[in-house]
């Protein structure tokens, strides 16, 4: 079966924090309903470079499926990437963004009555606002969520009002946030490490951790969670950034 490409119209613009952004783009109707599980990604094909290894780009889907055609992809700028300077420099409200998919297996277990630790950091944290928006306006039961989120200033937080409503709102949903260069009260100063490294020190067998960001602050999570605290590597789940 041949790839299905999308020319997505963008419908909004918004600046999140300093760096991020939030685009907001509409599949045409013609194309047929993009079904996507929560999690999943598209693959943009931007016009950056002759080679497609320079070209495509992958954004997971920061909204959850509702049928309406509606996708949200949350970016940062890279200081010398050529995909972001693009979407940051020429795209505008009414332009066309092209991509293909949805692709990708890190999604929500089908079992949700196990924990679910998610782990992230920066613009990591899109598919799981895209999971946890699905559980929450499907009403969906589960266990026990806890979406530990690490950046570097409060300034820098993605989506704090949401996470903060639905903690407030069901107590089997746990938000906690580190920042890295800032000491401000209600926020843990550090790491995320610090965070599920004391809380989940004693191992249960019916724990997921999911885990989303850059490749080092994975690459340390596995180590820890592996290594020092002994969890069983099929309890840990991963999608890389960069």
């Amino acid at each position: 079966m041949p790839t299905q490409w999308y020319h997505a119209r963008v419908l909004k613009i918004e600046q999140l924090t300093a760096f991020t952004r939030r685009f907001t783009v509409e599949v045409p109707q013609d194309a047929g309903i993009f079904h996507f599980i929560p999690g999943q990604f598209v693959t943009m094909d931007l016009p950056v470079s002759e080679k497609r290894l320079h070209r495509w780009r992958s954004y997971s889907i920061a909204n959850c499926p509702d049928g309406t055609n509606i996708l949200e992809f949350c970016i940062v700028r890279s200081e010398d990437g050529l995909g972001t300077k693009y979407l940051f420099e020429e795209i505008s409200v009414g332009s066309e963004l092209k991509f293909k998919g949805p692709d990708g297996t890190f999604v929500l277990p089908a079992d949700l009555n196990d924990e679910i630790i998610m782990l992230c950091t920066g613009t990591g944290v899109a598919p799981f606002r895209s999971m946890i928006q699905y559980i929450e306006s499907n009403n969906i039961p589960f266990g026990k969520i806890h979406l530990i989120f690490g950046t570097r200033t409060y300034q820098d937080i993605l989506y704090r009002e949401e996470f903060e409503k639905i903690q407030n709102q069901n107590p089997a949903f746990q938000y906690s946030v580190a920042l890295s260069r800032e000491n401000k009260k209600g926020f843990h100063h550090g790491y995320i490490h610090d965070i599920y490294m004391n809380e989940y020190k004693d191992i249960k067998s019916d724990r997921k951790f999911y885990i989303c960001g850059w490749s080092k602050m994975i690459d340390e999570a596995i180590v820890k969670l592996m290594i020092d605290l002994k969890y069983d590597k099929s309890q840990i789940h991963y999608e890389l950034y960069g």
